[in-house]
Formats: structure tokens, sequence, C-alpha cells
């Protein structure tokens, strides 16, 4: 009789511990997936400040004088090609409405004019960054950042 109930309890502590190793799998399981996924964000918005440095060296070195017009949309892919950005320049604030040079942009609907000579210049951006769906290491991971901001070129 004693050795059948050696057994029962060596079968109980089996069964207690692998459902103690099950639940320690799947908590290691969900950090794991939680880490990557941080991982990931952390990486869309350190491209996200990427492209916002781009856009201000594109409006920077944008030839206005031409055609009188300025930059409106700019779209950027990440080197790994993993995410996407499209900024969209709203507004652009400018002294009495008029560029650098004095000249005014006429073929631009996105001038603000402004009476303080100190924000001269300001622009208004909103930055769009997703994954790019096509790429194989973003199956099932979609992210979308948003944000809009205010910089000086």
């Amino acid at each position: 009789m004693r050795q059948a109930f050696g057994l029962i309890q060596a079968l109980i502590v089996i069964v207690l511990v692998s459902g103690l190793l099950i639940i320690a799998m799947k908590y290691a399981q969900i950090t794991t997936k939680q880490t990557a996924d941080l991982y990931l964000k952390e990486r869309a918005q350190l491209f996200m400040d990427e492209a916002v440095e781009m856009t201000l060296l594109a409006i920077s070195g944008y030839d206005r004088s031409t055609q009188n017009d300025c930059l409106k949309n700019i779209n950027f892919i990440s080197e790994d090609k993993r995410f996407d950005a499209n900024v969209s320049i709203k507004k652009y604030y400018l002294f009495e409405g008029n560029d650098n040079n004095r000249t005014t942009l006429s073929n631009c609907d996105r001038v603000q004019a402004i009476v303080t000579e100190d924000s001269h210049g300001m622009v208004d951006l909103e930055i769009v960054v997703k994954t790019n769906a096509t790429h194989p290491k973003n199956q099932d991971k979609k992210i979308r950042i948003i944000r809009r901001t205010l910089q000086r070129p």
C-alpha cells in the first residue's frame, strides 16, 4: 500500500511542476513579444525623428524663388525598407507672408503671415510613420505613429 501512495505523490509533484513550467514558458513568450514590439516602436520613433531632420534639411535646400512655391509633402523610406514616413507640411509661418529675400510665395497656399519676426521661418509639420506591410519581418506587426510639431528649419 505504501508503494502506491508514493507513486500517487510522485505523479502529483510531476503534474504541479509541469504546470508551473507551462506558466513560466507562457510568461517568457509574452515577455519576448512585448520586448520585440517595444524595440520596433522605438525604431519607428527614431526614424520619425530622422524624418523630421531630413524634412528640415529639404526645406532649407529647396529653391522657392524659381516658381514662388513651397514644399508640401515629402515621403521617406527607411534604409532597411521597414518603415515609411509621410511628412506633410501644413503651414509656413513667415514674417508679413514673405520669404527670406522678401519675396511673396504666390503659388504656395500654406503660408501664414505673422507679425513678429522672431517666429519667422517656422513650419508646422505632421509626420506619419508606419510599418511597410510588404517587408517580410513586418507581417504581423503593424505600427502607426503620428506626430505634429512646430520646427524652425
